[in-house]
């Protein structure tokens, strides 16, 4: 049996597989938790496994291996990786991003490890990249990228057929790039920066903003309304230009988007992102495809399959 965890800025979700066969199971999930001692998310993990486990009859003791796909960034303690999420670590932006905690970082493959034996850790995008290469939209593909448009902004990378990782596993952060010519001092990340991608277009950043949820905000521009469609315009430009970056950056082929923030409004979304691309550089972006993931809302839970399967 292996235990499939997907932890994500809102939400933690785990699936259960067995060994040769896709099929997911006892899916079970709870709101990422941000209260109590640092290690919260992970008692949160083994929690749900025990839950998923006891779902189909089974005990915990039959996990052969567990694969965590979780939003980064990542720091190394003793060897072993520790979350420094920005949606989950209060301590790296302060009091004034209102998370309820002074996490610098939360343990996550430690507290595993004590109970399991083999145990994967990955950030979400770079999972869901290998999850999309072998299932999804980028099946074939050598030179591409995930891309997730969520509470937070993830990307995973791939260059000459290989995943790229970088030294602490942190490779693709780029939603904690800059792409905008102004401070935005409304724009506080998790992170401590003030004016990155994700602090201007993350889902938790459009209602922090905007003062409306982004569900909310891309209804009114899918309908039509003026003010709604020029900051949704405004939104594109950003993600799109950090499109054209990477392109530009890694001479990439193709870029799988997914998360809830562009799922949810892909149809609105994929023509705007595309139009940010294409023209630019032509030698560069020529036949350069956006695609909608092609395991939809199940990425994430896929993605921690593939790194166990």
């Amino acid at each position: 049996m292996r235990a499939c965890v997907d932890i994500g800025g809102t939400k933690v979700a785990v699936s259960l597989a067995l060994p040769g066969n896709d099929t997911l199971m006892a899916r079970q999930t709870a709101p990422t938790a941000k209260t109590g001692r640092h290690d919260a998310v992970a008692q949160q993990v083994l929690g749900l496994i025990d839950a998923a486990c006891a779902a189909i009859g089974v005990s915990s003791s039959a996990i052969e291996a567990v694969g965590v796909s979780s939003a980064g960034p990542f720091v190394l303690n003793g060897g072993c990786i520790e979350l420094a999420t920005p949606n989950i670590c209060g301590g790296l932006a302060g009091p004034a991003r209102g998370l309820p905690n002074d996490w610098m970082t939360a343990p996550i493959e430690a507290p595993l490890r004590a109970r399991f034996a083999r145990v994967r850790v990955e950030n979400d995008a770079v999972a869901a990249l290998e999850a999309e290469r072998r299932w999804g939209a980028l099946q074939g593909l050598d030179h591409c990228a995930y891309v997730t448009w969520s509470t937070g902004v993830g990307v995973g990378l791939c260059v000459d057929g290989r995943p790229l990782r970088g030294k602490n596993g942190n490779a693709g952060h780029a939603g904690h790039t800059f792409v905008a010519d102004d401070d935005n001092r409304d724009a506080l990340c998790g992170c401590g920066n003030v004016g990155d991608v994700e602090g201007l277009v993350a889902g938790n950043a459009i209602a922090r903003r905007f003062g409306l949820s982004a569900q909310a905000l891309f209804k009114a521009a899918i309908t039509g309304e003026p003010e709604a469609l020029r900051t949704t315009d405004a939104l594109c430009r950003v993600m799109g230009r950090t499109l054209y970056n990477l392109v530009a950056t890694l001479d990439l082929q193709a870029i799988s988007l997914g998360g809830s923030v562009f799922w949810h409004n892909r149809d609105f979304l994929l023509p705007r992102l595309q139009a940010q691309i294409d023209g630019h550089l032509a030698p560069l972006t020529r036949g350069v495809r956006l695609h909608a993931a092609g395991l939809g809302d199940k990425v994430g839970d896929y993605a921690a399959l593939a790194l166990v399967d």
